[in-house]
């Protein structure tokens, strides 16, 4: 047993503790401007989440919170970037599926781990792609795709924005539990792919909803399906690709990180931030084909966990590297 000695002692230094303040960033954060890193170039799925983000935190937070494209190399720029600041509340990280899932299967020298370097702090945004077909191939359906992708392996073309994006992981996930072979024609981003099938150059791509979506409704691209797990209400006729490809679902996600060490009460203070914002912009995320993506720190940790595992496989089979 203790001593009166140590206990007096024990009892001294827990009050000393106890009497020692947090760090100054968690009880008064903020009380300077932001950063709020998008790891691509500005105008993507990525930046338009995080700028109206961004104007609602400044009015929750009382204070600035800026966009800061720090584009390159499929993300990893700015991603290290974020990873290697401050732990402080005053630098935070738009992560998406390219940067915190599929980079991880991609690259074997990656210059930070999604995991371990960063905390999670709510998700965001999701938004399915839209699987469509240049209107000159006859093709109007997935079941009829994958008919004539059979009767001509190799010979049907799918655009992506490049090698190991998600439009290109799309397809190598389609045609593995398809059971097809298709020609991947990579671009150095997904607006030329884009302009290459609206062209007829490529027959087939994964583009973003935002993106494909009037281009569709204006009869100039065939949608064939999207890639979420049930039909969207405002395309209540279009069905998704997993009623012919059992299995088949694919989101671009974008969510918020911090560096792995910043203090909790930070974390927290910034995650209902988040919370009482994506409300307010929900009905600017439907018209531009997004889903607010509402999960906390938790669930954003174990949906990630989740991608990674996902994404790697499909990689992996596909032989897929990008260094």
């Amino acid at each position: 047993m203790p001593t009166r000695r140590q206990a007096l002692t024990a009892t001294a230094a827990a009050g000393l503790i106890g009497a020692l303040p947090h760090p100054a960033g968690a009880q008064s954060w903020p009380t300077r401007p932001i950063r709020m890193i998008v790891a691509f170039a500005p105008g993507g799925f990525t930046d338009i989440a995080a700028r109206l983000l961004a104007e609602r935190l400044s009015a929750g937070l009382g204070q600035p919170v800026t966009v800061d494209n720090r584009a390159g190399a499929a993300g990893i720029i700015g991603t290290e970037a974020a990873a290697r600041s401050a732990p402080d509340g005053y630098t935070v990280l738009m992560g998406t599926i390219s940067t915190h899932a599929m980079n991880v299967g991609l690259y074997r020298t990656l210059t930070y781990d999604p995991v371990a370097d960063f905390a999670p702090v709510s998700g965001v945004a999701t938004s399915p792609n839209l699987l469509v077909a240049h209107p000159s191939k006859g093709i109007r359906d997935v079941a009829g795709l994958i008919s004539r992708a059979r009767a001509e392996p190799g010979v049907l073309t799918y655009g992506s924005g490049g090698n190991g994006t998600s439009s290109h992981l799309a397809g190598e996930l389609f045609k593995s539990l398809a059971g097809v072979d298709l020609l991947h024609v990579p671009f150095r981003s997904t607006a030329p792919a884009a302009a290459a099938v609206l062209a007829g150059q490529v027959d087939l791509m994964f583009d973003t909803l935002p993106s494909a979506l009037p281009h569709a409704r204006e009869g100039r691209l065939v949608p064939l399906g999207v890639t979420s797990s049930r039909r969207l209400a405002e395309l209540p006729n279009i069905p998704v690709v997993a009623e012919t490809v059992p299995g088949f679902e694919m989101g671009v996600w974008t969510a918020l990180f911090v560096p792995a060490a910043t203090p909790r009460p930070i974390i927290d203070r910034l995650e209902a931030a988040t919370r009482e914002a994506l409300p307010q912009i929900s009905a600017r995320f439907t018209e531009l084909g997004l889903e607010p993506l509402s999960s906390g720190p938790r669930e954003m940790s174990t949906y990630l966990q989740a991608e990674i595992v996902k994404w790697t496989q499909v990689i992996r089979k596909a032989g897929i590297t990008a260094d």
